[in-house]
Protein backbone atom coordinates (compact mmCIF):
# COMPACT_ATOMS: atom_id res chain seq x y z
CA UNK A 1 0.00 0.00 0.00
CA UNK A 2 2.70 1.97 0.64
CA UNK A 3 4.51 1.87 -2.20
CA UNK A 4 1.26 2.69 -4.36
CA UNK A 5 0.40 5.83 -2.23
CA UNK A 6 3.80 6.88 -3.11
CA UNK A 7 3.12 5.77 -6.77
CA UNK A 8 0.04 8.00 -6.72
CA UNK A 9 1.72 11.08 -5.33
CA UNK A 10 4.50 10.64 -7.66
CA UNK A 11 1.63 11.27 -10.59
CA UNK A 12 -0.07 14.34 -8.71
CA UNK A 13 3.40 15.78 -8.61
CA UNK A 14 4.63 15.16 -12.69
CA UNK A 15 0.79 16.71 -13.60
CA UNK A 16 1.31 19.50 -12.27
CA UNK A 17 -0.50 22.97 -11.50
CA UNK A 18 -4.40 22.88 -11.05
CA UNK A 19 -4.94 18.95 -11.74
CA UNK A 20 -7.55 19.26 -8.89
CA UNK A 21 -11.07 18.84 -9.49
CA UNK A 22 -13.98 21.00 -7.81
CA UNK A 23 -17.52 21.72 -8.09
CA UNK A 24 -16.98 25.42 -7.90
CA UNK A 25 -16.18 25.85 -11.82
CA UNK A 26 -17.72 29.31 -11.88
CA UNK A 27 -15.08 32.13 -12.10
CA UNK A 28 -14.59 34.18 -9.10
CA UNK A 29 -15.27 37.54 -8.46
CA UNK A 30 -13.28 40.12 -9.13
CA UNK A 31 -13.04 42.76 -6.34
CA UNK A 32 -13.56 46.43 -6.78
CA UNK A 33 -9.98 48.30 -5.47
CA UNK A 34 -10.65 50.55 -2.75
CA UNK A 35 -9.69 54.50 -3.21
CA UNK A 36 -5.99 54.63 -3.44
CA UNK A 37 -5.41 51.01 -4.06
CA UNK A 38 -3.36 49.77 -7.06
CA UNK A 39 -3.70 46.98 -9.11
CA UNK A 40 -1.33 44.68 -10.76
CA UNK A 41 -0.87 41.66 -12.20
CA UNK A 42 2.19 39.01 -12.97
CA UNK A 43 2.52 35.61 -14.64
CA UNK A 44 5.07 33.11 -13.03
CA UNK A 45 4.24 29.78 -13.63
CA UNK A 46 1.26 27.88 -11.64
CA UNK A 47 -0.85 30.58 -9.93
CA UNK A 48 -1.08 28.65 -6.50
CA UNK A 49 2.35 29.58 -5.41
CA UNK A 50 2.51 32.86 -6.88
CA UNK A 51 -0.74 33.68 -5.26
CA UNK A 52 0.27 32.86 -1.45
CA UNK A 53 3.20 34.36 -2.16
CA UNK A 54 2.41 37.68 -3.24
CA UNK A 55 -0.90 37.81 -0.40
CA UNK A 56 1.78 37.54 2.38
CA UNK A 57 3.12 40.76 1.63
CA UNK A 58 2.57 43.68 3.88
CA UNK A 59 0.37 46.44 1.65
CA UNK A 60 -1.56 43.49 -0.15
CA UNK A 61 -5.54 43.45 0.22
CA UNK A 62 -6.07 40.59 -2.11
CA UNK A 63 -4.84 38.30 -4.95
CA UNK A 64 -6.79 37.03 -7.50
CA UNK A 65 -5.82 33.57 -9.65
CA UNK A 66 -6.70 33.85 -13.14
CA UNK A 67 -5.57 34.50 -16.76
CA UNK A 68 -3.89 36.88 -19.05
CA UNK A 69 -1.74 37.94 -21.90
CA UNK A 70 -3.99 35.89 -24.48
CA UNK A 71 -7.27 36.40 -27.11
CA UNK A 72 -9.97 33.77 -25.35
CA UNK A 73 -12.49 35.59 -23.72
CA UNK A 74 -13.94 34.29 -20.64
CA UNK A 75 -11.37 31.08 -20.67
CA UNK A 76 -11.83 27.91 -18.44
CA UNK A 77 -8.54 26.48 -17.07
CA UNK A 78 -9.09 23.32 -19.53
CA UNK A 79 -9.13 25.65 -22.86
CA UNK A 80 -5.55 27.51 -20.98
CA UNK A 81 -4.56 24.47 -20.39
CA UNK A 82 -4.42 23.43 -24.14
CA UNK A 83 -2.04 26.26 -24.83
CA UNK A 84 -3.83 27.21 -27.81
CA UNK A 85 -5.79 30.44 -26.21
CA UNK A 86 -2.68 32.54 -25.41
CA UNK A 87 -3.69 32.61 -21.67
CA UNK A 88 -0.91 32.30 -18.87
CA UNK A 89 -1.67 31.54 -15.08
CA UNK A 90 -1.74 34.98 -13.68
CA UNK A 91 -2.75 36.74 -10.14
CA UNK A 92 -3.82 40.24 -9.91
CA UNK A 93 -2.85 41.75 -6.97
CA UNK A 94 -4.72 45.04 -4.78
CA UNK A 95 -2.36 46.52 -2.83
CA UNK A 96 -1.54 49.93 -1.28
CA UNK A 97 1.13 51.58 -2.88
CA UNK A 98 1.82 53.78 0.65
CA UNK A 99 2.33 50.54 2.52
CA UNK A 100 4.53 48.43 -0.83
CA UNK A 101 5.48 50.06 -3.49
CA UNK A 102 5.34 48.56 -7.51
CA UNK A 103 8.84 47.81 -7.68
CA UNK A 104 8.94 45.77 -4.06
CA UNK A 105 5.92 43.89 -5.82
CA UNK A 106 8.02 43.47 -9.10
CA UNK A 107 11.30 41.68 -6.53
CA UNK A 108 8.57 39.55 -5.30
CA UNK A 109 7.80 38.59 -8.45
CA UNK A 110 10.71 37.71 -9.57
CA UNK A 111 12.25 35.96 -6.18
CA UNK A 112 8.85 33.94 -6.40
CA UNK A 113 9.70 31.89 -9.47
CA UNK A 114 12.23 31.39 -12.28
CA UNK A 115 12.31 34.26 -14.06
CA UNK A 116 14.98 32.65 -16.95
CA UNK A 117 13.32 29.38 -18.07
CA UNK A 118 11.38 29.68 -21.83
CA UNK A 119 7.58 28.49 -21.11
CA UNK A 120 7.93 26.38 -18.31
CA UNK A 121 7.87 26.21 -14.36
CA UNK A 122 9.28 22.94 -12.52
CA UNK A 123 6.93 20.57 -13.77
CA UNK A 124 5.09 22.46 -15.62
CA UNK A 125 5.59 23.03 -19.43
CA UNK A 126 4.03 25.21 -22.06
CA UNK A 127 2.94 28.90 -22.88
CA UNK A 128 0.47 29.25 -20.00
CA UNK A 129 3.32 28.79 -17.32
CA UNK A 130 5.60 31.50 -19.26
CA UNK A 131 6.74 34.54 -17.15
CA UNK A 132 5.03 38.13 -17.71
CA UNK A 133 5.09 41.37 -16.20
CA UNK A 134 2.24 43.20 -17.18
CA UNK A 135 2.42 47.22 -17.17
CA UNK A 136 -0.26 49.61 -17.19
CA UNK A 137 1.75 52.93 -17.41
CA UNK A 138 4.91 53.98 -18.74
CA UNK A 139 6.20 53.89 -15.56
CA UNK A 140 5.66 50.35 -15.05
CA UNK A 141 6.78 49.33 -17.81
CA UNK A 142 10.37 51.41 -17.23
CA UNK A 143 10.05 49.75 -13.21
CA UNK A 144 9.83 46.25 -15.21
CA UNK A 145 12.96 46.81 -17.47
CA UNK A 146 15.26 47.71 -14.27
CA UNK A 147 14.11 45.05 -12.51
CA UNK A 148 15.25 42.75 -15.21
CA UNK A 149 18.19 44.14 -15.16
CA UNK A 150 19.00 44.04 -11.59
CA UNK A 151 18.29 40.12 -11.83
CA UNK A 152 20.37 40.11 -14.95
CA UNK A 153 23.08 41.93 -13.00
CA UNK A 154 22.97 40.22 -10.03
CA UNK A 155 23.83 36.67 -11.63
CA UNK A 156 21.62 35.06 -9.22
CA UNK A 157 20.13 32.81 -11.66
CA UNK A 158 22.28 30.83 -14.40
CA UNK A 159 20.72 32.19 -17.59
CA UNK A 160 18.95 35.86 -18.88
CA UNK A 161 15.65 36.81 -17.75
CA UNK A 162 13.17 35.70 -20.65
CA UNK A 163 10.02 37.45 -18.60
CA UNK A 164 7.73 39.24 -21.07
CA UNK A 165 6.97 43.09 -20.60
CA UNK A 166 3.21 43.17 -21.68
CA UNK A 167 1.16 45.94 -21.53
CA UNK A 168 -1.87 44.98 -19.39
CA UNK A 169 -5.00 44.49 -21.65
CA UNK A 170 -7.67 42.30 -19.46
CA UNK A 171 -7.74 39.46 -16.84
CA UNK A 172 -9.96 36.77 -16.74
CA UNK A 173 -10.42 35.36 -13.17
CA UNK A 174 -10.05 31.49 -12.71
CA UNK A 175 -12.98 29.37 -11.13
CA UNK A 176 -13.61 29.38 -7.80
CA UNK A 177 -11.71 26.32 -6.38
CA UNK A 178 -8.17 28.01 -7.82
CA UNK A 179 -8.41 30.64 -5.79
CA UNK A 180 -6.24 30.63 -1.81
CA UNK A 181 -5.92 27.19 -2.95
CA UNK A 182 -2.33 27.13 -1.73
CA UNK A 183 -3.72 27.59 1.89
CA UNK A 184 -6.76 25.38 1.63
CA UNK A 185 -5.24 22.73 0.40
CA UNK A 186 -1.55 22.07 2.45
CA UNK A 187 -1.30 18.82 2.04
CA UNK A 188 -1.39 18.13 -2.27
CA UNK A 189 1.88 16.70 -3.18
CA UNK A 190 2.58 19.61 -5.82
CA UNK A 191 2.10 22.20 -3.20
CA UNK A 192 4.31 20.09 -0.75
CA UNK A 193 6.96 19.63 -3.97
CA UNK A 194 6.74 22.56 -5.74
CA UNK A 195 4.82 25.24 -4.61
CA UNK A 196 5.91 25.58 -0.96
CA UNK A 197 9.69 26.20 -2.09
CA UNK A 198 8.82 29.06 -4.19
CA UNK A 199 6.20 30.83 -1.75
CA UNK A 200 9.31 30.16 0.84
CA UNK A 201 11.75 31.50 -1.28
CA UNK A 202 9.73 34.31 -2.33
CA UNK A 203 9.50 34.72 1.97
CA UNK A 204 12.92 34.72 2.16
CA UNK A 205 13.91 37.78 -0.37
CA UNK A 206 11.35 39.66 1.05
CA UNK A 207 11.72 39.54 4.98
CA UNK A 208 10.49 43.00 6.39
CA UNK A 209 7.94 43.34 4.12
CA UNK A 210 5.52 40.55 5.11
CA UNK A 211 2.46 40.70 7.06
CA UNK A 212 4.21 37.63 9.16
CA UNK A 213 7.91 37.23 9.28
CA UNK A 214 7.73 34.43 11.06
CA UNK A 215 8.08 30.37 9.89
CA UNK A 216 5.66 29.84 6.64
CA UNK A 217 3.07 27.89 8.71
CA UNK A 218 0.64 25.60 6.02
CA UNK A 219 -2.05 26.47 8.82
CA UNK A 220 -4.29 29.42 7.96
Amino acid sequence: MKNLLAFVAGILLLTGCAQAQSNERAPAKLPTPKPGEAVADFAGGCFWALDEGMDQLKGVREVISGYAGGKTKNPTYEEVSTDLTGHAETVQVYYDPKVISYDKLLDAFFAGHDPTTLNRQGPDRGRDYRSIAFYRTPDEKKAIEAAIKRVNDSHHYTGKVVTEVTPFTVFWPAEQYHQNYFAQNPDQPYIQGVSLPKVEKLRKAMKGYLKNDSALTMNK
